[in-house]
């Protein structure tokens, strides 16, 4: 029977177990939290990127969650900068260009305050008070280099934090940052 582990990623640590970067004591890897033999990332989640990562020992079912072909769809809280007007979340709806291609269309919403449980990020994000914010949900189901924050950029509002909430049916529901559960 496959492993399948949930796990929420907090912000500043890679979506691997090892780091094949320069030495730097700053970076955190998925080692730190999870000590489970032969389980893998299915998907990434970039360094400055929070929330829910799904590892496994089944290499069928991590190709079909990673694969953009397959179409699993990938739900993002995104904190945004400026308050989206309904054209700029039409155009998330629609699709937008990139610099890689046209994306596929996204489902999206404007999110009333936060989203549920949400925790406080350290560092938190930078606050300004000219400049509103506010909490969209976005899902896809592709998975570019860095695709959501290019997306938001694209229609005017840059990402401030983006936690991923949702893969396929599993979601981040009960799971404090840097805690993981077997499913």
């Amino acid at each position: 029977m496959s492993r399948v582990i949930l796990f929420n990623k907090p912000w500043g640590v890679l979506s691997q177990f090892t780091d094949d970067g320069p030495p730097r004591e700053d970076r955190r890897t998925l080692a730190e939290f999870i000590d489970v033999p032969r389980v893998y990332p299915a998907g990434r989640l970039d360094r400055d990127s929070e929330g829910l990562m799904v590892l496994t020992d089944d290499g069928r079912l991590q190709a079909r969650i990673a694969n953009p072909r397959n179409k699993v769809a990938k739900t993002y809280w995104v904190q945004v900068e400026g308050l989206p007007s309904d054209d700029a979340l039409a155009a998330l709806r629609a699709g937008v260009a990139l610099k890689d291609g046209p994306t596929r269309p996204a489902r999206v919403r404007r999110m009333e305050g936060d989203p549920p449980g949400l925790w406080p990020r350290t560092p938190p994000v930078r606050f300004r008070k000219s400049v509103p914010d506010c909490w969209i949900e976005l899902t896809i189901a592709e998975g570019r280099n860095r695709q959501v924050r290019r997306m938001t950029a694209a229609v005017g509002h840059p990402t401030l934090r983006l936690i991923r909430a949702r893969v396929g049916d599993w979601t981040l529901d009960g799971l404090a940052p840097g805690r993981w559960r077997a499913v």
